[in-house]
């Protein structure tokens, strides 16, 4: 017994040992971190799920929820005064869980409605004494430069899944999901309805959306009407990587046939998330 818990102690000290040998020289900086973080994966301390989940972590913290958000364009919402006859259709065809209810417009929002109190409705199958407003719960409103660390624990702490996300003159800019944020630090999660939707690409402006790297060349080429070549890469994602020639970090750009490509997400093994810029001498073009 004396031997085993010998053994025991022995071993568990040559681990301890090396965690620490790996932290002994203190970070002074995020940047020195990450790189600790990476020694510490490289020396199989962590694994690479561990690194790219506490990279996601830090980036988040960084990031803000007009990086992320649904713009307003691509909101899926239901009017206040809609009959179920109305808003039934976009509830089913969408397959989402949430949505905003409006009023006079998207400005007025009243509330988000679950798609699951909608589940008495079709038991009682009758519409007839039926009042949207009884389930609209309450909408939480966040300005579009809340940090995503600081969101996430309001998420948490009062049970939400979605916000309105509102610009500095009040109007709404958009919706972010507690998914949308996770998303950041885990990578993408996708369900049986996740295939293939709209929403590879938020357009933010006339000029300027954020784009998931995973969007496929094919896509990306159609929407933006450029002609990448889908030979050697899949992912618009791919071509980026390509064209820096190492892993980006978070901020990094790089200007490819008049687009700016800044990194918003990326871990130690690929990138998540892009802004794309269309440059002026292009933006002008379009517009003509």
């Amino acid at each position: 017994m004396a031997d085993s818990e010998a053994g025991d102690s022995t071993g568990s000290k040559s681990w301890i040992e090396r965690v620490a040998q790996v932290f002994s020289s203190e970070p002074a900086n995020r940047g020195e971190l990450i790189e600790v973080i990476r020694a510490a994966s490289e020396r199989s301390l962590l694994d690479s799920e561990a690194l790219g989940i506490i990279e996601g972590a830090l980036q988040v913290s960084e990031m803000h929820a007009r990086d992320i958000m649904i713009p307003r364009s691509q909101v899926v919402f239901v009017r206040e005064e809609d009959s179920p006859r109305e808003f039934l259709p976009v509830v089913i065809e969408s397959q989402h869980s949430r949505f905003p209810v409006i009023g006079d417009d998207f400005d007025d929002v009243k509330g988000i409605l679950h798609a699951k109190d909608l589940l008495p409705l079709a038991l009682k199958g009758s519409a007839h004494s039926f009042d949207l407003r009884e389930l609209i719960r309450q909408a939480p409103v966040i300005p579009e430069s809340k940090r995503l660390n600081v969101l996430l624990t309001e998420f948490r702490a009062n049970r939400n899944h979605m916000a309105i996300v509102v610009d500095e003159y009040g109007s709404v800019a958009g919706v972010v999901t507690i998914e949308d944020v996770l998303e950041q630090i885990v990578g993408e999660i996708e369900d049986e309805h996740d295939v293939h939707d709209e929403s590879f690409v938020k357009q933010l402006d006339a000029d300027s959306w954020t784009v998931k790297a995973g969007t496929p060349i094919e896509d990306f080429n159609e929407i933006f009407d450029t002609a990448f070549s889908d030979e050697e890469f899949d992912t618009i994602g791919g071509i980026v990587l390509q064209r820096f020639g190492h892993l980006p970090r978070r901020e990094e750009t790089i200007t490819i046939d008049n687009f700016r490509f800044r990194v918003l997400n990326a871990d130690s093994r690929r990138i998540r998330l892009l802004h794309i810029t269309r440059l002026p001498s292009l933006a002008a073009e379009n517009r003509a």
